[in-house]
């Protein structure tokens, strides 16, 4: 089948080809209001000290300098670990933080560690990111060489919802449905045998029309 013949034919059954697409945008439209509630992501930002910084040498802070990015590599895997999770939990009076999306980010070229926790409760989500900075802190300090992982600034309650991406749902639901009329249009066209028309016939016999019987009307 040719791009003009997919043309010609989807444009036979445009109806279905408009209608289908606008039908799986409403539909997951209605579904993403109704099933899927609002999300709201708090973030703090924490700055690593190691212990040798200390020291007001320059010369001292550069040689320490490459470590202490690793180290900031394992605070933020400390982050998420059961210990902290815990104690963070504890500190909240809740028996655990399941229900909250952790997610921890630390740049290579900084010691910068950025902490985002999104859940359903806005409120919830800023004090889960607050507690885990504090507690981290302090596991850090006992475990590792850290002199402390300072918070650069706490996480403010959310104030708009961060997701779903409601807009996005209906856009891929949109071309979901797009693709499935195309799809629906060529196999409709597939299974249909009918011949309708002359060029049908030559198609099938491989002989050429050389007569027609108009149709008429009333049966005369």
């Amino acid at each position: 089948m040719t791009l003009l013949e997919l043309l010609t034919l989807l444009r036979k059954h445009l109806k279905l080809v408009i209608m289908l697409p606008i039908v799986c945008m409403v539909a997951m439209g209605l579904a993403s209001v109704l099933m899927m509630n609002d999300t709201y992501t708090a973030t703090t930002d924490m700055y690593v000290l190691a212990s040798s910084e200390g020291s007001n040498s320059s010369s001292a802070l550069s040689s320490d300098l490459s470590a202490s990015q690793m180290l900031t590599n394992d605070v933020a895997t400390l982050l998420q670990s059961d210990r902290v999770m815990t104690d963070a939990a504890d500190q909240l009076g809740l028996p655990n933080l399941r229900g909250y999306d952790i997610t921890v980010t630390s740049e290579s070229t900084t010691r910068v560690i950025t902490l985002q926790v999104t859940s359903s409760d806005a409120q919830g989500s800023a004090n889960v990111a607050n507690a885990l900075a504090d507690c981290v802190s302090n596991v850090a300090q006992e475990v590792m060489n850290v002199e402390s992982v300072n918070v650069i600034d706490e996480a403010p309650t959310p104030e708009a919802p961060s997701g779903p991406n409601r807009m996005l749902y209906v856009a891929v639901a949109a071309m979901a449905g797009l693709f499935a009329a195309v799809a629906i249009v060529v196999l409709m066209d597939v299974i249909d045998t009918r011949v309708r028309s002359a060029e049908d016939v030559e198609e099938l016999l491989e002989l050429p029309v050389i007569g027609r019987i108009p149709e008429m009307k009333g049966g005369r």
